[in-house]
């Protein structure tokens, strides 16, 4: 008799990192966060993926860490600030709130991380490297990052992709080799990031980048 492989459902635990806390138009107008869009679509990539890995179907649960809530009232770090005022690591675990401990047990237990982020001066985005730094690398480690950068302009964010894989490297959550930039987002996505053209050979990068970062998860996951 043959015996029948029996597909097994895994699934990842997969915390996207927003990077960017702005939340005004630019003078010349358009979106208060370019951001949304991209974010938007990325999630809705990972909902709709039907991907496997041997004998395992992959899907995703998905938590968003959104600087703008994360720092503002009742947020997560709202004690501690943008500025880093009280890193998690500084305090007692029984002298922090409730809000950054439930923030700290999501990150911690995570399988892999997605970091969708703007560039500014042309590098990591300060909202975006306060979140993450302010938990450890222990949080982080052995675990994988994807990076998806977006920017009005033709570069699509790839120098705050080269800064946010040396910050990933440390923190311990190593970046996998694919990445994924888009140059004016809002040409390519809807507000509501669905894409307008969906054939776009700009948005054939994502599914690239995700195939070798639930490659690296499912290994990493064995391992852990």
């Amino acid at each position: 008799m043959t015996a029948t492989a029996t597909a097994t459902a895994t699934t990842l635990k997969t915390v996207i990192f927003l990077g960017s806390a702005r939340n005004v138009s630019p003078p010349w107008g358009g979106d208060a966060r370019l951001g949304d869009r991209v974010i938007e679509w990325v999630k809705s990539s990972l909902s709709a993926r039907a991907s496997s890995l041997g004998d395992d179907v992959i899907k995703h649960d998905v938590s968003v860490v959104d600087p703008i809530d994360v720092f503002g009232n009742g947020g997560g770090l709202s004690h501690s600030g943008a500025e880093m005022r009280c890193p998690t690591f500084f305090a007692s675990d029984s002298s922090l709130p409730e809000s950054t401990k439930a923030l700290r047990d999501v990150i911690k237990g995570a399988d892999c991380y997605l970091i969708v982020s703007p560039e500014y001066n042309h590098t990591i985005p300060p909202a975006l490297s306060s979140v993450m730094g302010h938990f450890g690398g222990s949080n982080y480690k052995c675990k994988p990052a994807g990076i998806v950068t977006y920017s009005p302009g033709p570069f699509a964010g790839m120098r705050a992709a080269m800064a946010i894989q040396i910050m990933c490297h440390e923190l311990g959550c190593l970046p996998v080799s694919k990445l994924c930039g888009l140059p004016g987002p809002s040409d390519l996505l809807e507000s509501n990031g669905k894409p307008k053209d969906p054939d776009h050979r700009m948005l054939k990068q994502l599914p690239e980048l995700l195939d070798q970062l639930e490659w690296m998860a499912m290994a990493m996951k064995s391992q852990r």
